[in-house]
């Protein structure tokens, strides 16, 4: 099914932005990564290395997602899925 982009996946994303250091042209990717959290998607596979599946921002958007109480998904690419 597809998901939806709800009021707290809007209110999410751009702390998830600022959590991660990320510039304002990535407020697509940080709503991809809000809204499979708020759905509670275990897992977000992507190809986006620059944005998403990178190891220093994938630490800081797990961090923001649980400061404001979510369990963020397991992001990967799905190559890495696949290991």
């Amino acid at each position: 099914s597809i998901l939806s982009v709800t009021e707290e996946s809007e209110r999410l994303a751009p702390l998830l932005l600022r959590a991660a250091g990320l510039a304002a042209n990535a407020q697509t990717d940080a709503l991809h990564v809000a809204v499979a959290t708020v759905h509670g998607m275990e897992y977000l596979l992507t190809w986006n290395c620059t944005h998403i599946a990178n190891a220093a921002i994938r630490r800081a958007l797990e961090r923001q997602c649980r400061f404001v109480g979510y369990e963020p998904p397991v992001i990967c690419t799905p190559q890495e899925l696949e290991s």
